[in-house]
C-alpha cells in the first residue's frame, strides 16, 4: 500500500464527507493505492455514523472510535498502530488541512528520503490571539529541541512508516513528534510550506490552555528525552551535591563547636540550611533510586478503551 492517511477528529461532522470525497479525488487522480483511518476521539456527534456510511462504500475507509475523549495523541497513537502504508500521512478533519499537498508530501519521503516531512503553515487564517502565542510556541521549541522547523504543530505531516512504527505518543505530546522521532534516531526531517484553508464548519476545540500545556509538555519532554532512561543521572546527581552540601556545613560547624565552643549548633541558622540540604538530597537521592526501578513505562500507559472498529 503507498498511503495511509490517519485522521484525528472530534465532533467533526460537518466535514467528513467533503473532506472524504477530496481525499479519494487525490488518490485516484495518482493512481495511489491507499487507505484512510478516521480515529473518532469520542464524538458525540453524528461523527461515527457518517464515518460507518463512508466505509459502506468505500472499503480503503477505515474507522476507530474510542468510548470517550482521550485527545489527540491517542487518536494518533492507535492510528498509527494499524497503518499499512508505506508513507502515513496525518491531517486535521476540519477541512483546514489540503489534500492537494499528499502527493508532494509523498514525493519527499519516497524520493528525497526523509523520514519525516512537517507541514508548515506559513500564511495563516487565524486571529492575532492565536498567531503570537504560535510563533513563540515554535521559536521556544526549536531552541529545546535543536529542530528546524517553523511549525510544529501543523497537523498536516508525512512519516516513513517505520518511524510511526517505532514511536509512541501519549498526553498531550503530538505537537513534539519531530522531536520524538529524532530522539528515536529519525534524524532527516525536512519542512513544505503548506496552504492553510479557513475553518468552514464549526469552531476550533482548542483554547489558549493548548498553548500553558504545551510549554509544559516541551518541559517534559525535554527532561524524558534526556533522562528517561537514567533518571538516576539527573535525581542521583543533585542529590548528592545537595547531601554533601549539607556534610560540609555540618562538618563546618561541629568543629566551630568543638574548637571554639562559643554557641550552640543549634543558634545558628546555617545548621538548618545544612540539615535541610542532607534531607533534600537523600530524597532527591531516593527518588532517583526509584524512578530507575520504574524508568521502564507502565505497560497500560497508552491503554485506550476503543468501542468500534472498521475496517481493521
Amino acid at each position: 500500500m503507498d498511503i495511509s492517511i490517519v485522521i484525528p477528529l472530534y465532533c467533526e461532522e460537518e466535514s467528513l464527507t467533503e473532506l472524504s470525497d477530496w481525499i479519494v479525488k487525490v488518490m485516484t487522480e495518482n493512481n495511489f493505492s491507499y487507505e484512510i483511518i478516521f480515529v473518532d476521539d469520542g464524538s458525540t456527534d453524528s461523527s461515527w455514523k457518517i464515518i460507518e456510511k463512508l466505509s459502506l462504500n468505500n472499503s480503503n475507509i477505515k474507522g476507530i472510535r474510542f468510548r470517550r475523549n482521550y485527545g489527540k495523541s491517542a487518536a494518533l497513537n492507535c492510528g498509527f498502530a494499524d497503518v499499512q502504508g508505506d508513507v502515513v500521512i496525518t491531517m486535521d478533519a476540519d477541512l483546514q488541512d489540503s489534500p492537494d499537498e499528499i502527493p508532494e508530501l509523498y514525493k519527499m519521503i519516497i524520493e528525497q528520503d526523509y523520514h519525516l516531512v512537517s507541514g508548515w503553515k506559513k500564511k495563516r487564517y487565524d486571529p492575532i490571539t492565536k498567531t503570537i502565542p504560535t510563533k513563540l510556541f515554535n521559536w521556544a521549541t526549536r531552541k529545546a529541541t535543536k529542530i528546524q522547523l517553523n511549525d510544529f504543530n501543523c497537523g498536516l505531516k508525512a512519516y516513513k512508516n517505520e518511524v510511526v512504527k517505532c514511536i509512541e505518543v501519549y498526553g498531550e505530546m503530538h505537537r513534539y513528534i519531530p522531536a520524538i522521532a529524532k530522539w528515536a534516531g529519525f534524524t532527516r526531517i525536512g519542512e513544505k510550506v503548506v496552504q492553510h484553508r479557513e475553518r468552514k464548519f464549526g469552531v476550533t476545540k482548542f483554547g489558549i490552555e493548548r498553548f500553558i500545556n504545551g510549554f509544559l509538555d516541551l518541559i517534559s519532554i525535554s527532561f524524558v528525552s534526556k533522562f528517561g532512561k537514567k533518571p538516576m543521572h539527573f535525581f542521583g546527581l543533585w542529590g548528592s551535591i545537595l547531601f554533601f552540601i549539607g556534610v560540609v556545613i555540618a562538618g563546618y560547624l561541629a568543629y566551630a563547636k568543638f574548637v571554639f565552643d562559643t554557641y550552640k549548633m543549634t543558634d545558628r541558622p546555617l545548621f538548618y540550611l545544612g540539615l535541610l540540604c542532607m534531607i533534600i538530597g537523600t530524597q532527591l537521592f531516593l527518588t532517583g533510586f526509584i524512578a530507575e526501578m520504574l524508568s521502564r513505562n507502565s505497560p497500560d500507559k497508552n491503554n485506550y478503551h476503543i468501542e468500534k472498529k472498521i475496517g481493521l
